[in-house]
This record gives C-alpha cells, structure tokens and sequence, in this order.
C-alpha cells in the first residue's frame, strides 16, 4: 500500500524500517528541526534522519493543520496514514484523507495509559506488564479501535529507555499484519472500553523531587521510570543510581554509610544512594560524597 508516515522521535524509527521494506512509503511527515544541547545548534528529529537515509520523502511543517501541509498529503495519495509519536493531535481534515483512514501504534495496552507518557507512567505505578495496541486514529485523544494488541512483561529492575526500546520494536512487527489485514479486508475493529480508560499525562520536572515519606518500592519505580529525564533528586542532589534497601526510621534519615552506598529511611523500608551529583559538579559515589561532607547515621540527608 501507498503510505504517509507521521513520526518524530526515535521510537518512531522501527516502524518507518518496517514500512520502507514492505510497503510503498509515499512521503514521511516530521516535526521540525529544533535546538538543543549546550549551544542550542538545530538537531533533527531521529525520524527526519532516518527518512533521509533510506531516501524518502521528507516533510517537516511548522503545523500539520496549515493547507501546504495537508496539500502535500493529499498530493501524495496515500492508502493509509501510519502515526507513531508525531507529537501533535491530527486534525480530522487530515484523517479523511487516507482511504483506509490514520493508524496508530501507542505504547500501552489500551484504554489504559492513554496520553503523552504511557510507558514511563507505566513504569512509575509498578506495572508487571505493558505492550503495544495497533488503533485505529479519531478526534479523541487514543480514543479509536483497536485492531490488535501486543503484550510485554516489564521487568521489576526496567528502566524506560529499555521498555521503549522493546516496544518500538514490538509495535512495528505487530503493525504489518494490521495493514495486511486492511488491504484485504479482514481487519476486525475492537472498541476500547472507554469506561476503564485511564491516562498517562505529560511528565513535568518537578515530579521528579523526592518525597522521602513515600514507600521505598515507590520512590524507586519514580527513578526507574524517569530515567533519563527528569531523574529523580533532593533539593540539594541529583541521585544518578539507586536501589531498594531494607530498615527503617524517620522519612529521610540517613540510616547506614558504607561503602555499598547512603541509605536514607523512606516512608516503607529504605533507599541506597550509590551514585550521586551535586549541582555543577561531576557524578560522585555517595559513599565519597559522604566521607567529603561528614554524613553519618541519623542525620537527615
């Protein structure tokens, strides 16, 4: 099939891969280039790169609703629009397009997680288990029918990138069948349960401060599932590398010092501190952290 892909980070990438092998990739649709690092010099989104390596075509509209950009899909006359992390919601002007409409791959097993962030929330509220739903595109936010499902067991010990690593790939091999079965006819459309939905919203920065009077288990899936960005932190201190420890004590105590790491008492057991960063300052163990500043036992961190 003739497709129109609308992608923009690197989770997106597998699946543009997978539809450049199989399919006809009439024109690909990013975000566009935008500064970033310490001198702010214009980088290009990972789908953007990948587009131009496989020689496609590449267009990267300020606003997916403005009339070039829509006139460009149509001019590229696509049987189905493919959406995996554009970043921006599709205006119905643009879903009517496609003969077969706009499919999307989201990164939760939907109506759970719908939203920005599914995996990380995923991760934060302890989730045994996540995966890929293959839906169909509306005006509603992760609202449409699904046309298949992928699971995945998340690791205890997971942090996001290597869950989102497994799911990008998990969702392009799920996504050729669907389009298959489209082509054929033999696609079956499930109505999500939209009574059960729930919804994994933007992740804001200041989440990531610890509050040392939630559980341990609490506070370590918060740092796995905010790996890389925000991490998690104190006031006064970046905390790189943690792990669950047991004891106990007043929230925010520190309870042993070795060379193991800090443990510092939480709300339900406690937490180790291995690596840690002051701010401008250089990664540090907090054993040595600890012996430079004078920490001991009972002392609040």
């Amino acid at each position: 099939m003739r497709v129109v892909f609308l992608g923009t980070p690197e989770f997106a990438v597998p699946a543009l891969d997978a539809l450049a092998r199989e399919h006809e990739v009439a024109l690909v649709v990013a975000q566009p280039d935008k500064p970033a690092g310490r001198g702010m010099h214009m980088h290009a989104p990972a789908v953007a790169v990948r587009a131009k390596a496989l020689g496609l075509p590449l267009a990267q509209p300020a606003k997916i609703r403005e009339a070039a950009a829509l006139d460009a899909i149509r001019a590229a006359r696509p049987d189905v629009g493919i959406v995996v992390a554009y970043g921006k919601i599709l205006p119905n002007a643009l879903l009517e397009i496609p003969r077969h409409g706009f499919i999307n791959i989201h990164a939760s097993l939907l109506p759970r997680y719908r939203g920005a962030a599914p995996i990380q929330r995923a991760i934060e509220h302890g989730e045994a288990e996540t995966g890929v739903t293959i839906m169909r595109v509306d005006e509603e936010l992760d609202h449409g029918a699904r046309l298949a499902v992928a699971k995945t067991a998340i690791d205890p010990d997971e942090h996001t990138p290597s869950l989102a690593a497994r799911l990008s790939a998990l969702g392009a091999e799920a996504l050729l069948p669907v389009l298959e079965a489209l082509a054929n006819g033999t696609a079956v459309d499930t109505p999500q349960e939209h009574a059960v939905a729930t919804y994994a919203s933007k992740i804001e920065k200041q989440e990531g401060h610890i509050d040392w009077s939630a559980s341990a288990r609490s506070i370590y899936d918060k740092y796995r599932a905010f790996d890389p960005w925000p991490g998690v932190f104190t006031d006064t201190l970046k905390l790189n590398e943690i792990a669950p420890a047991t004891g106990s004590g007043q929230p925010g105590t520190i309870l042993t010092v070795d060379e193991s790491g800090v443990t510092v008492a939480a709300g339900e057991d406690a937490i180790r501190l291995i690596t840690v960063q002051r701010p401008g300052k250089s990664r540090i163990s907090a054993f040595e952290l600890a012996r430079t500043v004078g920490w001991r036992a009972g002392m609040p961190l």
